[in-house]
């Protein structure tokens, strides 16, 4: 089965820092005024560039393949 890495960006630090074990990238920084746009969009970029070169997300780490990210369930939801 062909599998896309997901590569999740929290947008803001309270979020990342509830679920830090689970997000790549903290863009919440920004807003808190610890890093720039520019800087987080580089390291957005560089993030995207270091996983399509092979280096594992932290989904991929957690061994979440395609479980990760659903747009739609089939069938029903309980």
């Amino acid at each position: 089965m062909l599998q896309t890495p997901s590569i999740k960006v929290a947008t803001n630090t309270e979020m990342f820092q509830r679920m830090s074990e689970d997000m790549d990238i903290n863009a919440g920084r920004i807003v808190d005024g610890t890093a720039t746009l520019q800087s987080v969009g580089e390291e957005i970029f560089e993030k995207i560039i270091a996983v399509a070169s092979g280096e594992q997300s932290v989904s991929e780490e957690l061994d979440l393949d395609q479980d990760e990210f659903v747009p739609w369930q089939l069938g029903v939801v309980t």
